[in-house]
């Protein structure tokens, strides 16, 4: 999926964002993810106004997701959270 300065590809395992982002070093951005919505910003002071956020269709693992800066391309690989069962075993007495 293209979008204007973003492009997105969604894997079996994970979804990676890639977001242009001239002009603007790592700590100049900020990136949060929730539930199944990941959101990108510039911080204030920053020297230009970054504001996006897209919602996958499924949640996302935030601890085994990366994120990469490279000539002025912001690249997120959002891994997919894997669902856990919350079965449990009675037992009969």
């Amino acid at each position: 999926l293209r979008l204007v300065g973003s492009e997105m590809c969604i894997r079996d395992r994970a979804t990676t964002l890639q977001l242009d982002v001239p002009g603007l070093a790592r700590e100049q951005l900020s990136i949060s993810i929730e539930g199944q919505v990941v959101q990108v910003q510039s911080v204030e002071g920053a020297p230009r106004k970054v504001q996006r956020a897209w919602e996958l269709p499924t949640e996302i693992d935030a601890s085994a997701s990366t994120a990469k800066l490279e000539n002025g391309v912001l690249t997120l690989t959002l891994v997919r959270l894997e669902p856990v069962s919350k079965a449990t075993t009675l037992t009969i007495h």
